[in-house]
């Protein structure tokens, strides 16, 4: 269940932020194939790689996580 929430979370935030996939691997080196991964609910993502979405993002981390 974890893992939906921070994929919807960051789906939802990418697109608010209008980035594509490839755009925001542009911004955190993150592989755009990791990202559609993360997004539907299917990669288990580090601790250090939600930092780092979260700065590319210009997000606090918890939003990335947090239950809606």
């Amino acid at each position: 269940e974890l893992l939906k929430i921070f994929g919807r979370n960051l789906r939802r935030i990418r697109m608010e932020k209008g980035l594509s996939q490839r755009a925001l691997y542009a911004l955190c080196g993150i592989d755009n194939g990791t990202i559609c991964r993360m997004e539907n609910g299917e990669g288990n993502a580090t601790l250090k790689t939600i930092a780092t979405l979260a700065e590319a993002l210009d997000v606090p981390y918890w939003t990335l996580i947090k239950s809606e």
